[in-house]
């Protein structure tokens, strides 16, 4: 049976591969030959048509393809009160490239303005979802995310010499950020997370060592934050999660599957929906899905990648599917390729055709698993 609310039985992760009119548009910016007013024109054509393109393969749902983005979580970071971005000498480390050297600190004391500019953002992607009859989705990183990969090195101790009030006012700020995004007309919202997967991963456990932190309980206190952060949705409003591996240039970061944090991340948190990796070996067996409360809860497959263009066969996503429902129950799952097609700006090695048949896989798979 289909779902008439998100997540839905075919349903997709967030970010879409960059028309090249945005990043024509992008590097003339940089060079001064356009005005960020003239940018803003070319980035709502672009959503708008892609808007209507995802209506138009069967989707029920619609991202702006985070096309007003150059990184998935730094752009939403930035803009909130008491974190700037900065540039070490270093980028993020992905398998055998590294990203731009961008990061975010925390130089004041945390908060949520009803200035952020995704706010606007998001009024934008609502009137051309409404017009394409679809449900606008809105995607912004964890709160966890902000901790995880700087940790108490990149949080002002100044500011917060104690870093449970850190976590207090991290919460509080997403609390804010949650009502802002409902008050703006957002009913589907997602928080994308690296951490759960960076806590399956022994390697990230000790490089959290080696930066001077301590990861263990660390689950905890992220399902804490969380669960404060959306205790006060409204009942109309479903929030979700992604948890990724790592997406840059089609690589990834951390391996291990879900079996270290399964139960504090399924049972433990108060989401509506998990989008889980499962597209290679990296990410184990299904087993951990075991601790799916048996409620209206709904576990998005993400067996197909967004990695690589070569499609996968129907009945190889399907049987995979039925091996998922043995550890929680068909009417649970639903079906999204593993990750965003373009977590940041540069976005993976393959083509839009590509991209566009991948999220028409998940499409009819959905329709002949559960129905039209």
């Amino acid at each position: 049976m289909q779902r008439t609310k998100p997540p839905f039985r075919a349903d997709e992760v967030g970010s879409l591969l960059r028309p090249p009119k945005i990043k024509e548009a992008r590097a003339k910016l940089e060079k001064g030959e356009i005005s960020a007013d003239e940018l803003r024109k070319v980035e709502d054509m672009e959503i708008e048509k892609v808007v209507h393109k995802q209506a138009s393969i069967g989707l029920k749902l619609a991202t702006d393809g985070e096309f007003r983005r150059s990184w998935w979580h730094f752009d939403f970071l930035s803009h909130l009160t008491g974190c700037e971005l900065f540039h070490p000498d270093m980028g993020i480390q992905f398998a055998g490239v590294q990203t731009r050297h961008d990061a975010i600190r925390v130089t004041g004391k945390l908060d949520f303005s009803d200035s952020h500019p995704m706010l606007d953002h998001f009024r934008f992607l609502k009137k051309c979802a409404d017009q394409a009859h679809v449900t606008p989705k809105m995607t912004i990183p964890s709160p966890a995310v902000l901790h995880f990969r700087g940790g108490r090195k990149l949080i002002s101790k100044e500011v917060y010499p104690d870093l449970e009030e850190f976590y207090q006012d991290l919460g509080k700020t997403y609390r804010k950020a949650v009502k802002a995004f409902y008050d703006a007309g957002c009913r589907y919202l997602q928080f994308d997370d690296t951490v759960w997967a960076y806590l399956c991963s022994q390697e990230e456990l000790q490089k959290s060592r080696e930066r001077g932190d301590n990861p263990d309980g660390l689950q905890q206190i992220y399902a804490r934050v969380i669960n404060y952060a959306i205790a006060d949705r409204p009942s109309d409003m479903v929030i979700t999660t992604h948890v990724c591996r790592g997406n840059f240039r089609s690589t990834w970061i951390s391996s291990g599957g879900y079996e270290p944090v399964a139960e504090t991340m399924l049972a433990g948190t108060n989401y509506d929906g998990y989008f889980l990796e499962y597209d290679s070996d990296r990410a184990g067996g299904f087993e951990p899905l075991r601790f799916l409360p048996k409620r209206n809860k709904v576990v998005v497959v993400g067996v197909i990648t967004s990695k690589f263009g070569e499609l996968e066969k129907k009945d190889d996503i399907k049987r995979r599917l039925e091996e998922a429902s043995k550890f929680a129950p068909l009417e649970q799952l639903a079906v999204s390729p593993q990750c965003g097609f373009a977590s940041t700006e540069e976005g993976n090695i393959l083509s839009e055709e590509e991209q566009w048949a991948k999220l028409r896989l998940a499409v009819e798979v959905a329709n002949e698993m559960w129905g039209k």
